[in-house]
């Protein structure tokens, strides 16, 4: 289920929704200049972060990042970076942060095949 084009399209949107949250979060953040900094600089580090590790032969994604990890780090990645994008657009308006909390949930659980190969053991390269 979680290779179906729907599910993709739903984790493509939740990612642009978090790198959204987070420059919106380092906008509020920082006065004056370092607003621009702040703002460009949350979803940068984020999406390098995300860019950087990947599970060798997840079908999530595509080409090879240039670290191999675990499962279990990867999946942990992902869930503190959604979780600090629903606190962040918490932090602009609750019902905002609730209602990305519950996709993310509802997409994980979707997605159970993916996290139980996650999971299921070590397949760091």
């Amino acid at each position: 289920m979680s290779r179906h084009p729907i599910n993709l399209a739903v984790r493509f949107i939740l990612e642009l929704i978090a790198l959204f949250a987070l420059g919106a979060w380092g906008w509020r953040h920082g006065e004056g200049a370092l607003r621009f900094v702040f703002a460009a600089a949350a979803p940068l580090i984020a999406a390098m972060l995300w860019g950087t590790f990947h599970v060798p032969g997840d079908t999530s994604s595509t080409g090879d990042a240039p670290i191999p990890v675990s499962g279990f780090v990867r999946l942990l990645l992902e869930l503190v970076f959604f979780d600090f994008a629903a606190w962040c657009l918490f932090t602009i308006r609750p019902i905002y942060g609730w209602i990305f909390a519950i996709v993310v949930l509802i997409h994980y659980a979707v997605s159970y095949d993916r996290v139980r190969w996650l999971l299921s053991g070590p397949r760091k390269a």
